[in-house]
């Protein structure tokens, strides 16, 4: 499926948390970062953010570009509007394979793996009321709304399922708005997106070792499998059409 036409943007992200921590000395790092960038040659930007993170990215003003974050516990990756999905698992799978040999990522030493489908559908206007037009219009939760003289302020819908017994596999569903109630109140909405993510975690099942290839390619199937059966027609879907007429 073409998920970049169903938005205004489409991307794939993977983070992996460890509990112990990642290497960080300058050799290691640049290490990792010059194989990645040989690998993906059009991630050439690199710095460190004042809360000690390591990034690499593509050009982002070009509208699609990949990008890697290192910090003390997380591997953190995503591919913004890939030209299909190939691609952007394609980056994930390779730095998971790599992170066994350069970071030294242990089964024993995964907390969590999480693989996130994000969608944005561009407003300019009262977001969180187009949410609530899309996502509770007719239910109990929106009967708040009925009243004329109500204007929603936060309207950010997020929940949380397992999806195995164990409760080792789980998929978060959560929409965000970016806005606030100043843009409500005086009207002077910012140029921001409505911004709608699945993401599926997997955390280590007892009594077995953490298999990081077989996890990743479970949890993209999972992705897919939720965006193309829930998330796409009974989210994705309305939110666009409500934008459309306006809320």
């Amino acid at each position: 499926m073409d998920y970049g036409s169903l938005a205004d943007d489409f991307f794939v992200n993977l983070s992996l948390q460890t509990t112990m921590p990642l290497p960080g000395d300058r050799e290691s790092v640049l290490h990792f970062y010059e194989t990645v960038q040989r690998q993906f040659p059009s991630m050439t930007g690199f710095f460190q953010r004042e809360t000690g993170e390591f990034v690499l990215e593509g050009d982002r003003d070009s509208g699609t570009y990949r990008w890697l974050e290192l910090s003390a516990n997380r591997l953190a990756a995503g591919h913004f509007n890939p030209p299909s999905l190939a691609p952007a698992t394609d980056l994930h799978r390779w730095l998971l394979e790599r992170s066994i040999y350069f970071l030294g990522v242990n089964a024993l030493d995964v907390d969590s793996l999480d693989i996130l489908f994000g969608f944005n559908l561009d407003y300019v206007g009262n977001r969180d009321a187009i949410v609530a037009q899309a996502m509770m219009a007719g239910s109990p939760l929106g009967a708040l709304l009925q009243d004329e003289s109500a204007r929603c302020v936060e309207c950010e819908p997020s929940y949380v399922i397992t999806l195995d017994p164990g409760c080792q596999t789980q998929a978060r569903l959560h929409i965000e708005t970016h806005s606030n109630s100043y843009q409500v109140r005086t009207g002077e909405y910012e140029d921001e997106p409505i911004s709608i993510y699945l993401t599926v975690r997997q955390y280590p099942q007892p009594g077995k070792v953490f298999d990081l290839k077989a996890s990743f390619e479970h949890q993209c199937e999972l992705c897919e499998e939720l965006v193309t059966r829930v998330v796409l027609p009974n989210i994705v879907q309305p939110i666009s059409s409500a934008i459309a007429t306006g809320g």
